[in-house]
């Protein structure tokens, strides 16, 4: 896969709406999203060995039944970094500036 256009979130925080009941309890929170991740590490999450946000999004999507593809982005949850699914995303809660 090839880097993609910006995200059309990028740079705002979103509330997190995710199904699976995970050990983060990550449903409701706020997060903030840089961009695409393929975008920021210019590779699939599933081609990402040894990186923390990775292995914890396989284990989610492990649980959780989302989607095999690459529609995830990268962001953060307070100071940690996540992937999350498309599909996760909440209404957005806090506009970009600039």
């Amino acid at each position: 896969m090839t880097v993609r256009e910006k995200h059309p979130l990028a740079g705002q925080t979103v509330r997190l709406n995710v199904a699976v009941d995970d050990p983060d309890h990550l449903n409701g929170q706020k997060y903030w999203i840089e961009d695409w991740w393929i975008n920021v590490m210019g590779k699939s999450w599933q081609r990402c060995d040894g990186n923390i946000a990775c292995m914890k999004y396989a284990m989610r999507n492990g649980l959780g039944g989302l989607p095999l593809d690459d529609e995830v982005v990268y962001g953060k949850v307070g100071p940690y970094g996540l992937l999350i699914h498309v599909s996760e995303l909440g209404e957005v809660v806090e506009a970009a500036h600039g």
